[in-house]
């Protein structure tokens, strides 16, 4: 906002410079554990005045338990995440001031890629079953941000952030969530999609880096692109 409380212009509190370039109206940032995506997600809505639709993890009563023993929490923690993430998207599609100016921290498809990972066959099938049946009509971005890192790099993030549960997570499952994103993204053509090297930038505390991001995907409109800060 301004001092005279008018809401400020898109990219004002940052040094973008939209040089009339319209940012995508959705923008979905995907990514792994401890990747940014959420942090990321967070600074673009407040960028663009966008609305945040963003995971609630914290909600879910099996997460603790399922980071302490996979096996056994497994399903229940993805079906609770299934339905969460369904119903955010219904509620969204029912607002009255619903409108297609939105940044989320998460795409609806990527929902069996930890199915995939976490479940045994029976689960999984039964999982899947569940997944066809919803009816989800997820609006389609303009934008796909995916947020690539080494599993080094996670494994730091993570620890860094000290969220109590996450510290039991080893490098095994991270580096399983890297493959599947990575095979995931490599057919990907469901939108305009920024590959991003995060390795090697903090999109949370560098304004620099999280300004090279933003003006490079303003010019996004088709296709997939790539990222790679170490270039610039």
């Amino acid at each position: 906002m301004s001092q005279d409380g008018s809401a400020s212009p898109a990219g004002s509190e940052t040094g973008i410079d939209l040089r009339g370039r319209r940012p995508p109206a959705f923008i979905a940032v995907e990514g792994p554990i401890g990747v940014g995506k959420t942090t990321l997600a967070k600074r673009l809505a407040s960028t663009f005045n966008y609305q945040a639709l963003l995971e609630q993890a914290e909600q879910n009563p099996f997460l603790e338990r399922f980071y302490q023993n996979r096996k056994q929490a497994a399903l229940a923690t993805q079906l609770f995440f299934l339905f969460q993430r369904a119903q955010q998207i219904q509620d969204l599609r029912q607002s009255d001031i619903f409108e297609p100016v939105r940044v989320a921290d998460f795409l609806i498809e990527k929902d069996p890629l930890f199915a995939r990972i976490n479940l045994d066959s029976d689960e999984y099938q039964l999982y899947d079953k569940v997944f066809r049946q919803l009816t989800i009509d997820a609006p389609r971005p303009d934008l796909v941000i995916y947020l690539q890192a080494s599993t080094d790099v996670l494994l730091s993030r993570i620890e860094s952030r000290g969220i109590g549960y996450e510290q039991s997570i080893n490098r095994d499952y991270l580096e399983s969530l890297n493959e599947v994103y990575s095979e995931f993204f490599l057919y990907y053509d469901g939108a305009p999609l920024l590959i991003v090297n995060a390795s090697e930038i903090d999109l949370a505390n560098s304004d620099r880096d999280y300004e090279h991001l933003v003006d490079y995907m303003l010019d996004i409109r088709s296709g997939r692109h790539y990222f790679n800060p170490t270039f610039i």
